[in-house]
């Protein structure tokens, strides 16, 4: 019914995209371009290749204003009046393409933009539990025969099918992670190899490049939990070694975003959060939305499968569809 919903209104969204645009500002954000196969990735983000990267971008700078992290924070504060809606691009977790391949497309097209990263993965010191499933998932979908063990260590029957089997490996929660390494054990998985030989993260040198070329490096969380399973001491412990890390390496330590979603975070924590000073602002994934921290931007996800026209389209009439019913602002407690 939602969907449907969703899709009727979308069908209308025939006009100027800036000009139907609900909010003064638009947020996209991606995790990847590559026109790889990226077992670490596929089967947890749809990415987008280059040619649907560009093509986004050109799509969006059509109806909006670009702007950098100065601006940006001098817009909200009302100190910077754009010539139209403004959009700020972010990336998250800080994947090496964005080196190889995302800066320089916006280097061309003169875009700036922020990657939110974890430090525990910089310099591919580790790998991300959704990484970690990514990869198991592409592992068993190589081998003929799946390792009985597997079904022991993920509380399944024997004869489980292998779909069922992936969606387990994908349902593995930030607290249970172990259990993944436990799985690429028993498959002959070998996670530092793999970082070794690919090197899926930055590195600090080019973090440090990159900045000097004048793109924004800032705080994603420590290792990437989900926010809203932790308690406020676990959360603000993340925090504080995070932005550790980007003072010490001269990084954007003013702002955050949430890794995952910042679905079921409390009040409490902003409250605790922006007792720090240096702090500006946080970011959500919510789409297009209101928060009623007004600090808490909500940024629109782009690996959706569909053009960035078409996703900003169905999120304006979503927003439509939730402002009849009074429900655009998410309200926390």
């Amino acid at each position: 019914m939602k969907d449907s919903l969703i899709n009727l209104f979308t069908a209308f969204e025939t006009g100027h995209l800036g000009k139907s645009f609900p909010l003064n500002y638009c947020l996209p954000v991606y995790h990847c371009v590559s026109d790889e196969n990226l077992p670490h990735i596929k089967h947890v983000i749809s990415y987008k290749n280059t040619r649907q990267f560009e093509e986004d971008l050109d799509s969006i700078s059509k109806h909006f204003q670009w702007v950098n992290w100065e601006e940006f924070k001098d817009f909200t504060v009302g100190k910077f009046k754009p010539q139209k809606k403004i959009a700020l691009l972010t990336f998250d977790d800080g994947f090496s393409e964005f080196y190889n391949i995302v800066a320089p497309v916006l280097e061309r097209k003169g875009i700036y933009a922020c990657n939110f990263i974890n430090p525990a993965f910089i310099d591919n010191k580790d790998l991300m539990f959704r990484c970690k499933a990514s990869l198991l998932i592409e592992t068993i979908e190589n081998k003929k025969d799946i390792h009985p063990e597997l079904y022991r260590i993920l509380f399944l029957d024997k004869g489980t099918t292998k779909d069922i089997l992936k969606k387990e490996i994908l349902e593995v929660t930030y607290q249970k992670k172990e259990i993944l390494d436990e799985l690429a054990e028993k498959l002959e998985l070998d996670f530092k190899s793999y970082l070794k030989e690919y090197k899926p993260y930055l590195s600090t040198e080019e973090l440090k490049n990159l900045t000097d070329r004048g793109f924004g490096i800032s705080s994603h969380s420590w290792d990437h939990p989900k926010f809203g399973t932790l308690s406020l001491e676990q959360q603000m412990d993340s925090i504080h070694k995070t932005f550790t890390y980007l003072k010490e390496n001269d990084f954007l330590y003013e702002s955050f975003a949430f890794p995952f979603t910042d679905f079921g975070v409390k009040n409490t924590f902003f409250e605790e959060l922006f007792k720090n000073k240096e702090i500006h602002c946080t970011f959500g994934t919510a789409g297009i939305k209101l928060d009623s921290v007004k600090r808490n931007f909500q940024r629109i996800p782009m690996e959706m499968g569909m053009s960035a026209e078409k996703i900003l389209k169905k999120e304006i009439a979503y927003f439509k569809l939730k402002k009849l019913i009074n429900k655009n602002t998410i309200v926390r407690k």
